[in-house]
């Protein structure tokens, strides 16, 4: 079995009051898919005899999830900087970045298949009680973290695209806890497709953006090659660690361990085989169109502003209102606006299930889905709310940065443990690390951590 029955997984204990509202409301008791992760464990059948492509279309879906972390609104004021400040020059430090991530993401993907268990829960299993309680708490962290970016991206949209405050448009995103009601007990395959059709109006948005821009592809080209004389000085180096440290996201090493899960594989080597190697193709596609969505927004802020002289724009604001000019018409703006709210709303549906991977894995503790959410939305409400209040609009850019400072400080805690276990023989078996994978993770894990930690003290400093 995947997962423990459901009669060994203990239950919070709820309060009438709470009681009374889930009946009142008809809302549900327990967790409920396509967000819990026993229920859909297995519930994508992949047929072994059909087509090489058509497995890898039914196999399909966990990257996709796991790339929305890798195109959220976090990453999206990093890019803009880099691009109006230094051109198309770190162009290649997105590719690298990316491809740091595609790494790590294999490695998760081969977890889940080769032991039938998500990261948390082997944690839990492997480690001491406080070790565990500690990882887990720093794994909370991180989704408040995630969150907030997510309340931040999509209470722009709304500021930009409406006309609202800040403030009404951040106390707007409580109410995508309806989205995961409206959700509960339909199939994940569901919840995929959704995800789908919002990473396609980002890439669609983006795509119509840069056509209406017409950057100078040459020389879009020579920014992915790889030049040291382009980090050479404090500047752009900053930025080139910040796009590192913003690009693997904590939260979905945990995810893509579980939601690969829901792959129905034989339990024989040649099928744990199979899967494993349709993961990675549904990895490295997945993570390769975020990685061209977070190209085009740094060529899209070199192209419009670094080329016409606008090299301060740091904002996601400014960003917005300095398009309708130098593009010569509203579309530019309206798109890049829908394409930060579709990128915010997305990571609602991944945070939720990277929540309650997180919860029942460390503390086999199983809650309401929408609770859950409620909670999550409501601890990132707070930082959102007092920072505008106390800061007005330029708290935005200022979150956005400290919430990419959190997660940097929480992927070590992670990314350890997930290679220390891709690495144990006796836990992996056949799918064990070989040694140019250890190698070339633990260099990952070394340079991710150091440039995090030289980005933290930068900051501090």
């Amino acid at each position: 079995m995947l997962f423990k029955p459901e009669a060994e997984t203990s239950k919070l204990r709820l309060s009438d009051l709470f009681l009374d509202v889930c009946v009142k409301f008809s809302l549900p008791k327990i967790a409920t898919a396509p967000f819990c992760p026993p229920e859909v464990a297995g519930s994508v059948a992949v047929d072994p005899n059909a087509s090489f492509f058509k497995r890898v279309l039914r196999f399909a879906g966990p990257g996709l999830l796991v790339s929305i972390g890798y195109m959220d609104p976090g990453n999206w004021a990093t890019a803009i900087e880099a691009g109006s400040r230094f051109g198309y020059s770190l162009l290649f430090v997105v590719l690298l970045a990316s491809l740091a991530g595609m790494v790590v993401q294999c490695l998760c993907s081969r977890l889940g298949i080769a032991t039938g268990r998500d990261l948390a829960q082997l944690s839990r299993e492997r480690y001491s009680t406080p070790t565990a309680r500690l990882q887990w708490v720093l794994a909370e962290i991180s989704i408040i973290a995630t969150d907030l970016a997510e309340v931040l991206g999509c209470a722009l949209a709304f500021h930009l695209l409406l006309g609202c405050s800040l403030t009404f448009g951040i106390a707007l995103t409580a109410f995508d806890t309806l989205l995961v009601l409206a959700l509960q007990n339909r199939g994940f395959r569901r919840l995929e497709a959704i995800m789908l059709v919002l990473v396609a109006t980002i890439g669609v948005c983006f795509f119509v953006e840069l056509v209406l821009i017409k950057p100078y592809w040459p020389d879009v080209f020579a920014g992915f090659k790889p030049s040291l004389s382009a980090i050479s000085d404090a500047a752009p180096l900053y930025l080139a660690i910040g796009i590192l440290g913003a690009t693997v996201m904590p939260h979905n090493l945990y995810l893509h361990t579980s939601i690969v899960q829901t792959r129905m594989i034989g339990k024989d080597l040649a099928s744990k085989q199979d899967a494993v190697n349709l993961a990675r193709i549904d990895t490295i596609g997945s993570l390769a169109l975020a990685l061209l969505v977070n190209a085009a927004i740094l060529i899209l802020a070199a192209a419009a502003f670094h080329q016409s002289g606008h090299t301060d724009v740091v904002d996601i604001q400014d960003a917005y209102h300095l398009l309708d000019p130098l593009v010569g018409g509203a579309l530019a703006s309206v798109l890049f606006g829908v394409a930060l709210l579709a990128s915010g709303q997305s990571s609602t549906f991944t945070g939720t299930i990277a929540g309650q991977v997180i919860m029942e894995g460390y503390l086999n503790l199983r809650i309401p889905c929408w609770q859950r959410r409620l909670i999550t939305r409501g601890l990132a409400l707070i930082p959102a709310f007092i920072g505008v209040w106390l800061m007005g609009d330029n708290a935005v850019g200022k979150l956005l940065v400290l919430s990419q400072v959190v997660l940097s400080l929480q992927l070590p805690f992670a990314l350890y443990p997930l290679i220390r276990m891709t690495s144990d023989k006796q836990l992996m078996g056949p799918f064990v690390n070989r040694l140019p994978t250890r190698v070339l993770a633990w260099g990952l894990f070394a340079v991710i951590s150091g440039a995090n930690a030289w980005l933290i003290l930068q900051m501090v400093v």
